[in-house]
C-alpha cells in the first residue's frame, strides 16, 4: 500500500473541484434502555465514535425493561402490546446499569490500536464521566428529576448552539423529564419564550419506535417545536425481524460465517461481547435473552438461525444518521443515507417519518418498498463495519480505510433536455484502486422523470428529461468502492434544480 497524501493535496488545489467539507462533528446524548440490541448498538457505536461528540450515555427505562422501586410497587403498562404480554409487574427484564462501563471497559482495551487508524476517538476516561443513570424505575416514570435528566437539562441549557441529537433507543422518558425540569423552572417567568426557543433550536431527538408514551403524552404538546425523526418502519432491517425487511441476497451480511469471521471472533475484547445466536452469552436480568443458546435458536419467533448469525441493532439507524459518508444527510434526512430517509409530517413541520410515504423502488423484487430506504445502503454498511473491527487489532498498513470522493459542482441548475458532464475524482488512503458508478435516487428529488447516464470511470454524462418542471430536483449519487479488503464505499451526492 502506497500513501497518497501528495496526490490528495494536489487534486484540491485543482479549481472548481469540491469535496464535502469537513463540519464540526455532531453533538449527541444517547439514551437507552440495555436491551441485547441497544448493547450490539453500542458496540457498534464505540467503533464510530471519532465521527460524532459524544456528550451523554444515558441509563434510560421502556416498556420492555425498567428496574421496579425496590419497594415492590406494581406497575402495569401504558403501551397495549406490552399491558397484553405482561400484566402487573414489579421490575421488567432489567440488564442493570454496569453494562456500558463494561463496554467502555473493553474499548479502552482496544483503543490504543482503533485510535491509530483515525483521529478522534474519545477516551474511555472521558466516555466514563458520561455515563449517567436516568429515569429507569418504571416504564415513563418521569415525575422526579434523576442524574441523567440533569444532564440532559444542563446540556440543553447551555451556551453551545450547535444542536444536539438525543438519540432514543428505549423510552423518552428521561428526556421529558429533563424537559419537565425546564418548562417547572422557567414558565412563569420573563424568560420562558427565550429558553424555550433555545431548546427548541437545539435539541433533535431520534427515535426508534415510540418506547413509553412520555413523547406523545407530554413533550409533543408542551414542546412542539422540538424536532423529532422518527423511524417506525426501516430500522427493522438491522433489527430482530430483518430476515422479512430484506432479500435473501443479503443474508450472508447478517449470517455467522460473515459476522464471526469479520466482526466478533478475534478482533479483541469490545467485538467478542457482541451477542449473536448461539454465542453462549447470557444478559444478566434478562429472562427472555436465550439467543445465545445453541439449543434455542431454530423455529423460533423471528426464524431459525445459527450460530453466530446477526440478532439485532434496531437503534443503530440513530447514530448511522450521524455519520458524514458524503450523503450530506445530517440536516436534510429527506435526502436519505445510512440512518434512512424520512419525510418531514405534513400534520407537523417539526416531525419526520418514514413509512409509506418513504418507500423507495426495490430493484430485486421491483415493487416500492417501505424498508428499502435503510436497505439499499446495508452492504456498504457491513463492510464498513467489518472493517472497523480489523482497526480494532491491525496496524493502519493491514487494514482497509475509506476512500475520499471529489466532484466538479455539486449542486447545478439545470433546463429541460440538457446534457451536463460530472467529473468525480477519488483518492484512497491505502493506495487502493477505486471504482466509480453514478445513480439517480429518485425518492429523494422532487422529480420522478429519469434521467439518463452514462458513465466512464470517474466522468458520466446526464441527460435531463424534456419533461421535467421548473423547481423540480433532481439527486445524483456519486459512489467510490475501493478494491481493498473489505471493499469500502463514499458518496458525493449532486443536486440538479430545474431554472
Amino acid at each position: 500500500m502506497k500513501p497518497v497524501t501528495a496526490i490528495l493535496f494536489f487534486l484540491l488545489t485543482i479549481p472548481g473541484l469540491c469535496q464535502q467539507q469537513p463540519a464540526e462533528k455532531p453533538r449527541t446524548i444517547i439514551t437507552t434502555d440495555g436491551e441485547i440490541d441497544d448493547v450490539d448498538s453500542f458496540i457498534r457505536m464505540l467503533l464510530y465514535s471519532n465521527e460524532f461528540t459524544i456528550e451523554g450515555l444515558v441509563y434510560s427505562s421502556s416498556m420492555w425493561h425498567y428496574k421496579g422501586d425496590d419497594r415492590g410497587t406494581k406497575f402495569i403498562s401504558e403501551m397495549e402490546m406490552t399491558k397484553r404480554m405482561y400484566g402487573e409487574k414489579t421490575s421488567l427484564r432489567w440488564p442493570g446499569t454496569s453494562w456500558m462501563s463494561d463496554l467502555i471497559n473493553a474499548y479502552e482495551k482496544v483503543y490504543p490500536k482503533l485510535s491509530t487508524h483515525a483521529k478522534g476517538f474519545p477516551t474511555a476516561a472521558y466516555l466514563r464521566t458520561l455515563v449517567k443513570v436516568g429515569n429507569i424505575d418504571f416504564e415513563g416514570e418521569m415525575d422526579h428529576d434523576t442524574e441523567g435528566s440533569d444532564f440532559i437539562k444542563k446540556k440543553l441549557l447551555d451556551n453551545t448552539r450547535s444542536p444536539i441529537y438525543l438519540q432514543v433507543w428505549g423510552g423518552t422518558n428521561t428526556i421529558a423529564r429533563a424537559l419537565k425540569s425546564i418548562e417547572d423552572q422557567y414558565k412563569n417567568t420573563g424568560e420562558w419564550q427565550r429558553i424555550y426557543k433555545k431548546v427548541c433550536d437545539k435539541a433533535i431527538i431520534y427515535a426508534i419506535l415510540d418506547q413509553d408514551a412520555t413523547y406523545r403524552n407530554y413533550i409533543s404538546i408542551h414542546w412542539k417545536d422540538v424536532r423529532i425523526y422518527y423511524n417506525a418502519s426501516q430500522f427493522w432491517c438491522l433489527a430482530y425481524g430483518w430476515k422479512r425487511a430484506m432479500d435473501k441476497s443479503l443474508y450472508p451480511l447478517f449470517e455467522g460465517k460473515f459476522m464471526s469471521a469479520n466482526i466478533i471472533n478475534n478482533h479483541g475484547p469490545l467485538t467478542k461481547m457482541y451477542y449473536s445466536y448461539g454465542d453462549g452469552q447470557k444478559q444478566a436480568g434478562d429472562s427472555e435473552h436465550v439467543h445465545g443458546d445453541i439449543t434455542r435458536i431454530k423455529n423460533g419467533q423471528w426464524g431459525s438461525f445459527d450460530q453466530y448469525d446477526f440478532i439485532s441493532e434496531g437503534d443503530s439507524p440513530a447514530f448511522l444518521h450521524l455519520i458524514n459518508v458524503g450523503l450530506d444527510n445530517l440536516q436534510h434526512p429527506e435526502y436519505g443515507g445510512w440512518g434512512g430517509r424520512l419525510k418531514q409530517s405534513k400534520a407537523n413541520p417539526n416531525r419526520w417519518e418514514d413509512g409509506q410515504e418513504t418507500a423507495d423502488y426495490n430493484p430485486i423484487t421491483n415493487k416500492m418498498d417501505a424498508a428499502y430506504a435503510q436497505v439499499r445502503w446495508l452492504e456498504a454498511i457491513q463492510m464498513d463495519f467489518a472493517a472497523r473491527a480489523d482497526w480494532c487489532v491491525k496496524d493502519f498498513r493491514q487494514a482497509n480505510h475509506a476512500p475520499k470522493v471529489l466532484v466538479k459542482k455539486e449542486n447545478l441548475f439545470v433546463a429541460p433536455g440538457q446534457t451536463i458532464d460530472i467529473e468525480a475524482i477519488a483518492t484512497d488512503p491505502d493506495g487502493d484502486n477505486v471504482n466509480f458508478s453514478f445513480w439517480q435516487y429518485v425518492e429523494a428529488g422532487s422529480s420522478r422523470e429519469k434521467v439518463n447516464i452514462k458513465a466512464i470511470s470517474g466522468k458520466a454524462t446526464v441527460t435531463i428529461p424534456s419533461s421535467v418542471k421548473r423547481g423540480d430536483t433532481i439527486h445524483i449519487i456519486v459512489e467510490a468502492i475501493d478494491n481493498g479488503v473489505p471493499a469500502l464505499t463514499r458518496y458525493q451526492r449532486i443536486i440538479l434544480t430545474v431554472k
